[in-house]
């Protein structure tokens, strides 16, 4: 079994430098606190994966608690989760076991370890010449066929939004394919927009208020 993980960037000039939208999420083999993964097992679903900075502090903290209580809704849009910090195997089980303990609430996704950093590196989650340890807060929406959808970074003060993480997953789920697009703070059953005509007699037959921002109801409730 790994003790460390390993780490396939699919090529030198995508590990040189950071990963965009758009990207194939590098692939890894790690162990966790749910046994050793491979990230490319997560293909055919779609996938929160986000690093913190340490464990056994705050704001992480606040974090996974509002995370495994939200775990049903992410499962409900067929979304998995996986957390990543680079502190031991040994170190991330004591502290869950401590959130259990102190606070009633069960962790219910693997949480990474990456005591090398090199997964969190070819993230990008750190600089390739950092010393320091502590990772930003980085979220990757990884699509079924394993392409970055989204990234949404936020410093180490500053928890993240979990209703808004869940609404940005259900977001990418219905544009899926660009049919509509989601204006903002898009929530389920709400207008969606059409995409915008390309060509001149697309737009002299746009029948909306206006050829460049034309809605309508959401009446796809298959997604």
């Amino acid at each position: 079994m790994n003790t460390e993980g390993s780490i396939s960037t699919g090529g030198s000039a995508l590990a040189m430098r950071p990963l965009h939208i758009g990207d194939m999420a590098p692939d890894f083999t790690a162990r966790t606190t749910r046994g050793e993964i491979r990230l490319s097992d997560f293909r055919g679903r779609w996938l929160l994966f986000f690093s913190h900075p340490a464990d056994f502090t705050p704001v992480c903290t606040s974090e996974f608690m509002a995370l495994a209580k939200a775990a049903d809704r992410f499962e409900k849009l067929d979304c998995a989760l996986l957390g990543l910090s680079v502190d031991s195997l040994y170190a991330h089980l004591a502290w869950l076991e401590t959130i259990q303990e102190r606070f009633g609430v069960q962790i219910p996704f693997p949480l990474v370890e990456d005591p090398s950093m090199a997964v969190c590196r070819a993230y990008g989650m750190l600089d390739q010449t950092a010393q320091n340890s502590a990772t930003v807060r980085a979220t990757y929406v990884i699509d079924p066929h394993g392409v970055i959808r989204a990234l949404v970074w936020y410093p180490m003060s500053v928890g993240r939004s979990v209703e808004e993480l869940l609404r940005l997953v259900e977001a990418l789920r219905r544009s899926d394919g660009n049919t509509v697009m989601t204006p903002e703070g898009w929530t389920p059953g709400c207008d969606v927009v059409r995409p915008v005509p390309t060509t001149q007699a697309a737009v002299s037959k746009a029948t909306g208020r206006c050829w460049f921002y034309d809605t309508m109801p959401d009446t796809d409730r298959t997604r």
